[in-house]
């Protein structure tokens, strides 16, 4: 290869960044040529060493909704999620909360302590509670989708919202057995592709509600890492003074 062979490579491959930036910055399906609505989700791994998170300046940065982790199983809270409701919503984010399930404790147990917790950032004008459901803790996939339905079923009658689903495409594929029986339900779907959307859906969706495409994200107002999501309809326009998820 030449000299100048060798240099048209490098400039071409110092822009494949700028061109995937550009893309996720812009490219949001059923959006062309429009801004995306995005958006980190936190947990107690964003306050090191208990620091806060600067909500003002994440919204500042343009990110407009953020979702919170509030409990997992029946015996954790995340210590930070009061103050993160109220800093959410004191610099005006579209807020949601979620749950981690653990698919070896009753379902309607988890979803009465999530719903009892999450209620101050997913009651009224807080977006449809969340769903995280990422470890089969090794039960087949039959008793891992009658935990998913009960679990859906019962905090969806404590909250009022259908739920949103957050999964992995291998997960639901495998420990679900790419079961398409929730395929209703608002999907968040977390694939690290490097594209400028999500990879093909599992379980019979075929739209996504939020796409999780990093978890090494960097944004104003978080110390470290951070995961990232955009928004792809569904649920509202954010931007509308009408958006029944507001501030």
């Amino acid at each position: 290869m030449t000299s100048s062979s060798r240099k048209r490579v490098r400039a071409v491959t110092r822009l494949v960044p700028v061109l995937l930036a550009g893309a996720l910055a812009f490219a949001v399906p059923g959006t062309a040529g429009a801004e995306p609505i995005n958006g980190p989700d936190v947990a107690s791994w964003q306050h090191p060493g208990g620091s806060g998170i600067d909500w003002f300046a994440v919204r500042a940065s343009g990110h407009e909704f953020a979702m919170v982790k509030a409990t997992e199983g029946l015996w954790y809270v995340n210590p930070f999620f009061v103050q993160d409701g109220i800093g959410m919503r004191a610099a005006g984010m579209n807020r949601g909360a979620y749950h981690y399930a653990d698919v070896r404790q009753s379902p309607e147990a988890q979803a009465a302590f999530f719903a009892s917790t999450s209620f101050p950032v997913i009651g009224g004008d807080g977006l449809p509670p969340v769903l995280d459901i990422e470890d089969a803790k090794g039960l087949p996939p039959a008793a891992v989708i009658d935990w998913t339905r009960r679990y859906l079923n019962s905090v969806q009658a404590l909250t009022g919202k259908q739920p949103i689903i957050y999964t992995y495409p291998n997960f639901w594929r495998t420990a679900m057995a790419n079961t398409t029986e929730f395929s209703n339900y608002p999907l968040w779907i977390a694939d690290y592709n490097g594209r400028s959307e999500p990879g093909p859906l599992p379980g019979g969706w075929r739209h996504w509600t939020f796409w999780q495409y990093t978890s090494s994200g960097r944004i104003p107002g978080v110390n470290g890492n951070v995961d990232l999501n955009v928004y792809g309809g569904g649920l509202g326009d954010f931007g509308s003074s009408a958006n029944p998820f507001g501030s």
